[in-house]
């Protein structure tokens, strides 16, 4: 027997919460377990979080303003529709 996404969430929401909890841990452990995060990729990450910082804070003047960031977000996200 086979369940839908929704038939699963549905029948795990029965559960009681301490079950649920581990139930959905395990299944997250799972996935993450396929998805290996690269070590590599997260240190070039923080490098470049960093670079980024260091620059923004050696010349301020290249902020972007919280306003406008959104903006363009909002303006990206709703291009992919």
């Amino acid at each position: 027997m086979t369940f839908s996404a929704s038939e699963f969430y549905e029948a795990g929401m029965s559960l009681p919460p301490s079950v649920r909890k581990d139930v959905a841990l395990r299944l997250l452990e799972s996935v993450e377990s396929d998805e290996a995060f690269d070590a590599a990729a997260e240190e070039r990450l923080h490098t470049e979080a960093a670079t980024a910082y260091d620059a923004l804070k050696a010349d301020p003047s290249r902020a972007i303003p919280a306003e406008e960031v959104r903006f363009r977000f909002e303006a990206k996200w709703a291009a992919r529709s």
